[in-house]
């Protein structure tokens, strides 16, 4: 491996030790036992829950073409397993709200393992199979868990502002630390043992299973909204309407598509932008390259988070316009320089220098998450917290559907762009949702005042 990889990497560890170790006082929330037991019960089960889905992650497309499928095939495995999610994802998260947040989570683990075993099959059906019950599983993953946290959290009577620790170390550690460690387990698993490709989603169903137990025995059981005997088409109905007629939760929605239907199109793209002819480039060490950027990130928002007087509202339109700058790169640099790289030769400087603005990106990821964790927390109604997340996702599934089916119609710096102008709208209605928020405050300070002043005023509905 080239030297400059491991350099970078180098001083990105550093400087994530620097954000780490320069944390002051006013940098961190103090919190009592009582919630470090509690954060501490969720962090283990989430980063087995992660673990469960980075494990796969590596390997999905190598073992399709194992199996013998074409890129059309696997492509079109790809589109049935965001196609569940979106079709049933918000099914799902109405069962969950109904039913209980502590099932689905139960629920994840069994679908995700079920998924993992149809991966010792060559049959496509059986695959598809696979793919669809993994839409579902991701849909749980990124709802009912969160969802639980959120209830419990206020129903154990904690401080709202502890919740951002617990979402900032969530990332940090399952989003970043436990991918990193997860993909060299597969690799260890799938290549140095000679285990095969399957070993990972084995290791997979392990840790979900390890992750369901705790689960079982540890987490209390809690709901949406249980005051009204409501079916699921009235629960489902519910948070549309919530949606539509919350100009907050709208606007919310809405920059969460947009920044994810980028991110997962920097997904698909960034091996192709970085090696334009195919350029011999270490995938698995620039994949933890920007997990590691990615805690940065989300060390930053610990910090940013802890701060009171600074408003997650107000440094997002921040975020939002460096993403947008930093998808923006392989445009600039497609213009400006002209290709250097030799065929199945190294990293050309064009594609260092688009490294660098990828691991900017991948730090505003590791912001962006805890961030918008936070946002929910303050505006999505408890009753229906996972139907209306769920909600949130159908957009950015039918997103990444037509990117995938579309991914070789269009150049890589068309694509690049179309997700800066994405990520350039965020930031304008992140601005709204400022503008929006602010408001709502107002009309609660000013009703406190009153309040005080005259202890019979009527209570105000917003």
């Amino acid at each position: 491996m080239e030297a400059f990889y491991i350099g970078f990497f180098l001083v990105l560890l550093l400087l994530l030790g620097a954000v780490e170790l320069g944390k002051s006082h006013k940098d961190r929330i103090i919190t009592n036992t009582a919630f470090s037991s509690f954060k501490n019960n969720y962090l283990v089960v989430y980063c087995l829950m992660m673990a469960g889905d980075w494990l796969q992650g590596p390997y999905v497309y190598f073992l399709y073409t194992q199996y013998g499928f074409n890129k059309g095939d696997i492509g079109r495995l790809f589109i049935a397993g965001f196609g569940s999610s979106m079709i049933f994802g918000t099914f799902v998260g109405s069962l969950a709200d109904k039913y209980g947040r502590k099932r689905a989570s139960v629920t994840y683990c069994i679908t995700y393992v079920l998924s993992c075993m149809t991966k010792h099959s060559p049959e496509y059906k059986v695959l598809m199979l696979g793919r669809i019950l993994g839409g579902i599983a991701t849909s749980l993953l990124f709802s009912a868990f969160e969802s639980w946290l959120v209830a419990e959290h206020f129903k154990r009577g904690f401080d709202a502002q502890w919740l951002s620790l617990t979402f900032s170390k969530a990332v940090f550690l399952g989003n970043g630390l436990v991918a990193i460690v997860s993909g060299l387990v597969a690799n260890l698993l799938a290549d140095t043992l000679s285990l095969g490709p399957v070993s990972p989603f084995d290791a997979a169903s392990c840790v979900l299973g390890l992750g369901m137990v705790i689960i079982m025995y540890t987490w209390s059981e809690n709901y949406g909204d249980v005051s009204e005997n409501k079916s699921l088409l009235d629960q489902f109905r519910g948070a549309a309407s919530t949606i539509a007629s919350d100009e907050k939760i709208a606007l919310l929605g809405a920059i969460q598509s947009l920044f994810e239907g980028s991110m997962y199109t920097f997904v698909f793209l960034w091996t192709p932008a970085l090696s334009p002819n195919d350029e011999e480039i270490p995938h698995g060490f620039i994949f933890a390259t920007f997990m590691l950027s990615s805690m940065i990130g989300s060390s930053l928002a610990s910090r940013l988070l802890a701060r009171s007087s600074l408003r997650a509202e107000v440094y997002m339109q921040v975020v939002f316009l460096v993403s947008a700058g930093t998808l923006l790169s392989p445009v600039l640099i497609n213009f400006l320089t002209t290709s250097s790289g030799e065929k199945g030769g190294s990293i050309s400087l064009p594609g260092k220098l688009q490294l660098f603005s990828f691991c900017v990106f991948e730090v505003c990821v590791g912001i962006f998450w805890p961030s918008i964790m936070k946002l929910r927390s303050q505006y999505v109604p408890e009753e229906s917290r996972s139907t209306i997340l769920n909600f949130f996702r159908i957009p950015v599934n039918i997103f990444v559907c037509v990117v995938l089916y579309n991914v070789n119609a269009f150049p890589i710096t068309i694509m690049f762009g179309m997700c800066s102008i994405f990520l350039f709208m965020a930031s304008v209605l992140q601005n709204r949702l400022m503008v929006a928020g602010g408001k709502q405050s107002a009309l609660s300070r000013n009703w406190f005042s009153e309040s005080a002043v005259d202890p019979e005023a009527e209570p105000l509905n917003i």
